[in-house]
This record gives C-alpha cells, sequence and structure tokens, in this order.
C-alpha cells in the first residue's frame, strides 16, 4: 500500500507539472498582445511597452516560465491585465459558485442513477421485461448524448420564458439553482444508470448472490446489502471522472445561465484576452481533474486493496 500512495504521488505531480505547462504554453501560443487588448487600441504605444515590461513580458520565454513556477510556488497566479485585480482574488471569488453547481449537480446524478439502475437490474434480470430494457437503454443513450448546453438552453426556454417556473439567470436563490443542477446531471445521470445496471446484472449471476437466494434472505438484503455494494465499484470509476468532466462542463452551462462562476469568467477573459485569468482557471481546472482521479484511486484501493495495487 505505501508504494501504491507513493507511486501515486509521483504521477500525480508528474501530471501536475504536464498542467502547468500546457497551461503556460496555451496562453503564449493564442496570437494577439494581451497588454495592447487590456489598454485599448488607442493606448501611446510607450504606455503599452511599460506595461509589458512591468508584466514581465518582454524577458525571454524560458525566463517566463521560470518566473511563472516561482509565483506558483508561492502563491501568486499574478494579476489581471484587464482590470489590475490578482488573479486569485477573481478566482476565489467565482471558484464557490461553481463548485457548488458542480457537486449539486454530482449529488442529483446519483441520487438518480444508482436507485434507477439497480431498479432496472432487477426488473430486467434473466431477459425479463425486454421493451423496458429496450425503453431504458435507448433512453438513457439519447440523454447522454444531448450536450450540457442544449439541454440548459431548452430547460430556460420551457420552464423560464415559457411557463415562467425558474428565474432565467443568474445566482439569486435556492430556485436559480434548479436548472443549471438539472442541465449538468441529466447526461452524467443517464450515463450512470446504465453503469450501475450492467454491473448490477453481473452481480446479480454470482455465486454468493444464488446463496443468499437460496437462504432465502429477504429480497432487501439481497440488492442493498450484497449486490449494490459489489456493483459500485466501476461506478466510483466512472463518477470520478464524471466529477471532474461536469467542472469543466460547467463553462458552457454557466454561460447559457449567466452563472458568476470560474466557466463564465474564463469566456469573458478569453475575449477580453485577460490571460493571467485565463491561465490561473485552467490550472484551477486541471488541478481539480487530477485531484478527484487521485481521490477515486484511494477509494477503490479501500475498496478492493489487491486489484488496486496489482493494476498499478
Amino acid at each position: 500500500m505505501h508504494r501504491f500512495a507513493i507511486r501515486r504521488a509521483g504521477r500525480l505531480l508528474v501530471s501536475l507539472w504536464v498542467v502547468i505547462t500546457a497551461a503556460f504554453g496555451m496562453i503564449h501560443l493564442i496570437p494577439g498582445d494581451p497588454v495592447r487588448a487590456a489598454l485599448g487600441p488607442t493606448a501611446p504605444a510607450e504606455l503599452v511597452q511599460a506595461r509589458r515590461a512591468a508584466l514581465g513580458l518582454d524577458d525571454p520565454l524560458w525566463l517566463q516560465y521560470l518566473n511563472y513556477l516561482h509565483h506558483l510556488v508561492t502563491g501568486e497566479f499574478g494579476s489581471s491585465t484587464l482590470s489590475g485585480l490578482p488573479v486569485a482574488q477573481v478566482i476565489s471569488d467565482r471558484l464557490p459558485a461553481t463548485i457548488e453547481l458542480a457537486l449539486a449537480s454530482f449529488v442529483l446524478a446519483i441520487l438518480i442513477s444508482v436507485p434507477l439502475g439497480l431498479a432496472m437490474a432487477v426488473a430486467t434480470r434473466n431477459g425479463r421485461r425486454r421493451p423496458a430494457e429496450l425503453a431504458f437503454t435507448s433512453a438513457s443513450a439519447v440523454l447522454a448524448a444531448l450536450p450540457e448546453f442544449l439541454v440548459a438552453v431548452g430547460l430556460v426556454y420551457v420552464f423560464s420564458v415559457t411557463l415562467g417556473w425558474a428565474p432565467v439567470a443568474g445566482r439569486s436563490g435556492p430556485d436559480s439553482y434548479v436548472l443549471p443542477v438539472i442541465a449538468l446531471a441529466i447526461g452524467p445521470a443517464a450515463v450512470l444508470a446504465r453503469i450501475v445496471r450492467v454491473e448490477t446484472l453481473a452481480v446479480l449471476q454470482a455465486d454468493y448472490i444464488r446463496t443468499a437466494r437460496a437462504k432465502r434472505l429477504p429480497s432487501r438484503l439481497i440488492y442493498l446489502r450484497h449486490a449494490l455494494p459489489n456493483a459500485l465499484t466501476a461506478t466510483i470509476t466512472l463518477g470520478g471522472l464524471i466529477l471532474g468532466g461536469l467542472i469543466a462542463g460547467t463553462v458552457l452551462v454557466e454561460n447559457v445561465f449567466a452563472w458568476p462562476g470560474l466557466g463564465s469568467t474564463i469566456v469573458s477573459s478569453i475575449l477580453a484576452k485577460d490571460y493571467p485569468v485565463v491561465q490561473g482557471i485552467v490550472l484551477i481546472y486541471g488541478i481539480g481533474v487530477l485531484l478527484i482521479n487521485l481521490v477515486v484511486d484511494i477509494a477503490l484501493a479501500l475498496l478492493d486493496p489487491r486489484s488496486t495495487i496489482r493494476k498499478s
């Protein structure tokens, strides 16, 4: 287990370095002058040059990279070229809204997918209820394939514009969470429900389930105590990946609902060529996904230490 933890920590550090380097390189490959974009097309050349020198943009690329790493180690993300505010402050102001939206969507997806997948597995085991199985697989495939922003636009049109049941945009109260959370949760819930059903069907064919039935244990104990925990290993793995995808997927949904999170901020920063803010947000997204994957690996190691450590 110690070797497993050391290997995972090493992979995390390497992946983190790749994310940091990619964020730095991506910004420098984007055409355009962020200083000119921030100061405006009519700004004097002397002012633009002085601002570039103050930000270190005239230094060689390798020196900018070393300075960038040094600032990250010391907790400095730089300052916005547009507002002049520290990037760390911009992120700290917007990060809670994104985390709330992603976690609420993930919880809703779990609450829908696990009971639904388990119920469909029980109902359709051994080839029973073929029409119900076909309807479930078809509907879940369609819902999983729908883009989040398309679902979001549809929800806004039906429940906000037409029916007036929910706010069109903003983060003004509990009711403003309903549509963004549903828009983000529908696709992951459909995917997870399919996985839970498939895994549960496999578990229901196991010998210990047959033994439990032979002992005439109540169905509630068979499905919830014996079948469900053993069917959740693949669900945990995919669920961690989906949570990372939900954090990144908030970008489009936040812009549809004018949600004051990192997603809407990064889009407006890209349009304004506010590259320090874009760098900081990309880095936060990358670190978030890496940490989620690490938590998933640890959870799987705790659930099944021998198989997880062998695969690592």
